[in-house]
């Protein structure tokens, strides 16, 4: 007599099949997500001696991470504020960002340390040249047009009070 032998056991490419599919499944709704811009952050106002800035504040590191990614505009009077718990060297990126930014590297007390100009879409790292606690981004170009730079003190209720 003929026996019919069947096994239940998949095989390793049948499980490895299955397990790219449930990552698959779990991550595509993350992905969509995350090509969003965020938009809906708390902010602030920011003072930049004349000038009033609308700030976004990024403060988790969700937040931080995502920043002005996928933004495809930006009124020249906003930008985004980073804020670190700790004051620590900074460097930033561009990848899938669209914009064109300039990003000012702020210590405690609202003394922006230096700025750097950044180009859209590239992993080119910009670094604060000593530790901060800020990071202003704003379009490129805005501190320059209002002679704002290395120095200038902003003024903010997140600020230290000196």
């Amino acid at each position: 007599m003929n026996q019919l032998t069947v096994s239940l056991t998949p095989s390793p490419r049948a499980l490895f099949q299955c397990f790219v599919l449930a990552v698959a499944a779990l991550t595509a709704p993350l992905q969509a997500w995350a090509q969003e811009p965020q938009t809906d952050l708390q902010r602030l106002v920011i003072q930049a001696g004349m000038f009033q800035i609308d700030a976004q504040i990024a403060q988790t590191p969700e937040q931080r991470q995502i920043g002005l990614m996928f933004r495809k505009d930006m009124p020249t009077h906003e930008g985004m504020l980073f804020v670190f718990e700790e004051p620590q060297k900074q460097c930033f990126w561009m990848k899938n960002t669209l914009l064109p930014l300039t990003a000012a590297f702020v210590d405690e007390d609202g003394v922006i340390v230096n700025t750097a100009d950044m180009q859209p879409q590239t992993t080119e790292s910009h670094c604060s040249d000593k530790p901060v606690r800020f990071v202003l981004e704003m379009n490129q170009g805005w501190f320059a047009k209002k002679k704002i730079g290395k120095g200038y003190k902003l003024k903010s209720a997140v600020f230290a009070k000196k």
